[in-house]
């Protein structure tokens, strides 16, 4: 058992079973034992890796599209540049360097990354150091505000409930034999899963995000007071059914309880919560990455960078095209949802 898990194991020894949210939180985010908090997690030498860090392709097709989002909102002078859990700042340094030539914006650009780990913020700010840091998006300029979410809320701690009769029984982290172990608590009406009593059956489980409610209100206020438009892309679907929890350690699945505090632990969006807390602002319609990147343009910018490579260069660029874009890859994977102002057009790469 890792050191996060002894402390576990003496806390619900203590004071009972934990919800998973809790357990996904510590295990995340713990000051001294937390994943986040202890290393760099991305690239081939880490445990997963984002679509950011596959090609430049995919962060520079986004900076293009918030940039033309600015244009065809009559180029406010002074806007704030946005993203959320930036990783190692790749994606925003990528965006950075495509908008470059586009007249005027860089000059209404400030940059704010929301990050809590001091150790990704200082790889951050190897590549933008222009960048302003944040703890949460409640601290982001009151200004037009073009939001980049790429992989960041399926890190967000969930809760899960598996439905009995009317009620809902929660999946808690417990002790088993010295050891962590997964059980239910008594079943009870949830008042935040009222709706779904409509949708589900008997034995069927839900995913809450305790978090997303929060930050998707208070990006879209800000949206609709002041401008500007959000990206939120990630791996999920429309509405939350089944277990989607896992665990990935050196690039394989491993048992969410086995390593707390030394594997990545992440669930699927439930874009529908996005969509439902977007007001008054209004959002697209959830839209594959794959298509999204094409209508940005991707193979058209995938063939002018072809034709400066040859051997293995060639080869691992076409490999990362096809990663990001082909249905069978990330392309179906991971989806798009964007949030824009009441009378403005969704972001380009997406339909209302």
């Amino acid at each position: 058992m890792t050191a996060l898990g002894d402390l576990l194991i003496a806390r619900i020894a203590r004071t009972g079973p934990i919800s998973l949210a809790d357990y996904m939180a510590d295990c995340l985010m713990h000051p001294q034992h937390g994943y986040y908090a202890t290393r760099d997690p991305f690239g081939a030498a880490g445990d997963f890796t984002t679509a950011p860090e596959i090609s430049q392709m995919f962060g520079e097709l986004i900076g293009l599209s918030l940039a033309q989002a600015w244009i065809d909102q009559g180029q406010p002078e002074q806007i704030t540049l946005a993203e959320l859990g930036p990783g190692r700042g790749t994606l925003m340094a990528d965006a950075l360097r495509a908008t470059q030539a586009v007249p005027r914006f860089h000059d209404a650009v400030s940059v704010h990354l929301v990050e809590t780990s001091l150790t990704l913020r200082a790889a951050q700010a190897e590549l933008i150091p222009q960048a302003t840091w944040h703890d949460s998006v409640a601290t982001l300029p009151d200004a037009p505000l073009f939001l980049i979410a790429n992989e960041f809320f399926d890190a967000l701690p969930i809760r899960q409930f598996m439905r009995e009769g009317n009620g809902w029984r929660e999946k808690m982290v417990g002790v088993t034999d010295n050891a962590l172990s997964f059980g239910l608590s008594a079943p009870a009406p949830i008042a935040l899963l009222e709706d779904r009593l409509q949708d589900t059956k008997d034995g069927d489980l839900v995913e809450h995000c305790p978090a997303l409610p929060v930050i998707v209100t208070s990006v879209s206020a800000k949206i609709a007071a002041y401008g500007g438009c959000a990206l939120i892309i990630d791996y999920g679907d429309w509405q939350s059914l089944g277990d989607t929890l896992q665990a990935l350690k050196s690039q394989d699945h491993v048992d969410p309880l086995a390593s707390p505090g030394e594997a990545d632990l992440t669930a699927h969006v439930d874009f529908a919560a996005i969509a439902a807390h977007a007001g008054p602002a209004k959002f697209s319609r959830l839209t594959p990455q794959g298509v999204f990147l094409e209508r940005l343009g991707i193979t058209q910018r995938a063939q002018s960078l072809a034709a400066k490579l040859t051997g293995d260069a060639l080869t691992s660029h076409i490999a990362a095209h096809r990663r990001l874009t082909h249905p069978g890859e990330m392309g179906d994977l991971l989806k798009v949802i964007g949030i824009y102002p009441p009378g403005a057009n969704p972001p380009p790469g997406l339909e209302p």
